[in-house]
């Protein structure tokens, strides 16, 4: 399918490779930008109405503000293992400066009423879930839920799928907000771990991929199924969404940015009711072994 709600890889005006704002969402709250930056390279924005996280998904930085500063750690790539991050508050000017021989960060963001202090979170302060059971197994980095980091408006996780599995898993939905559901606008950005290459093939790695899904209820429609690689997104404005299914072979990472125009900050959400009994299925399955997984792509489990 090819729909507006799929954000092809490469679709940004470089520095940036995402770029998506409420504006071009269509909606009000959510934003990401992802930007890829050489050795010593900067780039400096203005929070303006948002509050940001910065996340290195790839390489070192050192992230500025206010005449303060702190160094990013980050990671080799993003299957190995949570990263440190920062938290720029509203109106605010930041700088993102590569260190090392560059890096890929993502700028994670959300309309905020409250201004909140520049700061920092070491990588061990993020909690890891393994969430699922068998081919539903599925790590969480719970970096910027509502239960791990404090924050006005903005929910951000990472989500590390091994290759074969389903996740986000039965499918579910949070767009209401009742005492069930909180209404989340929500950005998906997938990075797919890349695989050997068969014999003849003129290049030196298999480019992995996945698929991820889209639909809504008769008084909201949306129909949404993507082939995804690396670098893509998908916008879920409404709707029930999953699952996000890493090819055999092919470990997927995802990004979810979320935010709501409710006065709370949570994450409630509802199955779809015709595949929620399978969550009771997992009370007799092991976790995949594979996990958790922190590594780097290409190494054997």
């Amino acid at each position: 399918m090819d729909s507006k709600y799929y954000i092809p890889a490469g679709s940004a005006t470089a520095p940036l490779t995402v770029d998506v704002t409420p504006e071009s969402a269509g909606w009000t709250e959510s934003s990401l930008f992802v930007v890829e930056l050489g050795a010593g390279e900067s780039i400096t924005r203005s929070s303006g109405d948002d509050e940001i996280l910065v996340v290195p998904l790839a390489g070192s930085a050192t992230v500025s503000c206010d005449d303060r500063s702190f160094e990013l750690a980050g990671r080799p790539n993003v299957f190995s293992g949570p990263t440190d991050f920062v938290y720029v508050g509203r109106d605010s000017s930041y700088t993102v400066t590569a260190d090392g021989s560059g890096g890929r960060y993502a700028l994670c963001g959300a309309r905020a009423t409250n201004e909140l202090d520049f700061r920092y979170v070491p990588s061990a302060d993020v909690p890891v879930e393994l969430r699922g059971a068998g081919n539903c197994s599925r790590q969480v980095h719970n970096f910027g839920t509502a239960g791990a980091f404090e924050a006005d408006s903005i929910i951000a996780c990472e989500v590390i799928t091994p290759g074969g599995n389903w996740s986000s898993y039965p499918a579910h939905k949070h767009d209401e907000n009742t005492e069930l559901e909180s209404q989340l606008e929500e950005i998906y950005y997938f990075e797919i771990a890349d695989g050997p290459a068969g014999p003849g093939s003129p290049n030196p790695r298999s480019p992995g991929f996945g698929y991820h899904r889209v639909y809504g209820t008769p008084e909201r429609p949306i129909e949404v199924l993507e082939e995804v690689r690396s670098g893509d997104v998908v916008l879920v404005p409404h709707g029930y969404h999953g699952p996000s299914i890493a090819a055999p072979g092919y470990d997927m990472y995802y990004l979810n940015v979320m935010a709501g125009p409710g006065d709370e900050r949570a994450w409630r959400i509802c199955d779809d009711p015709s595949h929620t009994w399978l969550r009771e299925s997992w009370e007799h399955q092991a976790v995949d072994p594979r996990l958790p997984l922190h590594r780097t792509p290409h190494e054997k489990s």
